[in-house]
């Protein structure tokens, strides 16, 4: 089971898609298919100004944040999303709060308008 861990996968800069950097993400799904898929959700510990409605803080405060593997609060960004092999995951950090697991649906459905 891949879904709610947190793992460091190469992401694309925003301004140079050819370009990537190892970052965290976490699994929104199990692998999918043949070629073992896993949709991933973008992972800053750079401060965020201005939050969005599709953004979720990790804080580092929190009871379970050891278990992430993270090593500062850190801001899940549901809307950099990306679909990847497994194959592509440098290694596992840790794992997603249970607490978040609702809160990751709900921020998602509201995202994709899926709650209408």
């Amino acid at each position: 089971m891949i879904r709610n861990k947190i793992v460091l996968v190469p992401f694309p800069y925003e301004d140079n898609p050819s370009e990537k950097k190892v970052r965290p993400a976490v699994c929104l799904t199990n692998t999918i298919g043949q070629k073992k898929q896993v949709v991933l959700a973008f992972i800053t510990s750079q401060t965020v100004k201005e939050l969005f409605d599709s953004d979720l803080p990790i804080n580092e405060g929190d009871d379970d944040f050891n278990n992430t593997g993270l090593k500062t609060s850190s801001t899940i960004r549901l809307h950099k999303l990306i679909t990847l092999s497994s194959a592509t995951i440098a290694r596992d950090l840790g794992v997603l709060p249970n607490k978040l697991h609702g809160t990751i649906k709900t921020k998602i459905k509201q995202l994709f308008h899926l709650d209408k």
